[in-house]
């Protein structure tokens, strides 16, 4: 028998004896658990699709009320930053589902290790940008917090010619933290739940038989990249054909 089948029949003894440490015991093999922890996100995430809904719909309603001010408003957010980050997280979503098949197709560990570290640097960078942007709008006053709300006076000057509510604009930017800072935190915990992910994954644990983690976190990934894809448009193209838009 040669070296080389050795070492893959120890390869294959290893990835067997990986996938069935990963069986927990109340299931009776790993299929079922799999479909069960699947059905168990798709449930996770149908619910964050109606937490988020309710933001989304508040939106739609303060919006409809004074679409004036919510444009002018807008219009002071850099698209251009927003589609960067939009860039960014699509990106993302590719390395993850790259990281995906890596696992269910049996490479390496290194190439597991290197597309999931690749969709935290994306993450990372992502909310770096937000960073940015948040600490923009604190200097030009923008935080919608009575003591930090203050826009500056050409701000003013712009809103009060086009007849724009001061409040109604500032109910705009209650909405863009909310919105975004919710998203922000779903991509901060998606950070945390995917470092252990990577661990596993350098201890050479996934594999075709076992890999639902990084398919499980792959589907909350996506569905967090989904929800900016739709944030985009609303808060920052909202106003970026007004004159001054950046």
């Amino acid at each position: 028998m040669s070296s080389h089948t050795i070492t893959a029949e120890h390869g294959e003894h290893a990835e067997h004896a990986a996938a069935h440490n990963a069986l927990q015991h109340h299931f009776d093999n790993l299929e079922q658990q799999r479909e069960a922890t699947t059905l168990g996100m798709w449930v996770f995430i149908a619910q964050e699709v109606m937490f988020f809904g309710g933001l989304f719909l508040a939106y739609l309603v303060y919006r409809t009320r004074d679409p004036v001010a919510f444009a002018a408003a807008s219009n002071h957010l850099n698209w251009k930053i927003g589609a960067f980050n939009t860039a960014v997280l699509i990106g993302s979503s590719l390395t993850m589902a790259l990281a995906v098949w890596a696992t269910q197709v049996g490479r390496s560990p290194k190439v597991q290790v290197f597309f999931l570290g690749l969709t935290v640097l994306l993450g990372a960078t992502f909310l770096g940008v937000k960073a940015y942007e948040y600490h923009d709008k604190y200097v030009d006053g923008l935080i919608p917090v009575a003591s930090l709300y203050h826009p500056d006076a050409h701000l003013i000057g712009q809103w009060a010619a086009s007849g724009v509510s001061p409040q109604h604009a500032q109910m705009f930017f209650w909405l863009y933290f909310a919105m975004t800072g919710l998203h922000a935190l779903h991509m901060i915990i998606g950070v945390g739940i995917i470092t252990p992910i990577i661990i596993a994954a350098w201890r050479g644990r996934y594999g075709p038989e076992y890999h639902s983690p990084v398919e499980l976190f792959g589907l909350y990934w996506h569905f967090v990249d989904i929800i900016w894809i739709f944030l985009f448009p609303l808060l920052y193209l909202l106003g970026a054909h007004f004159a001054g838009g950046h």
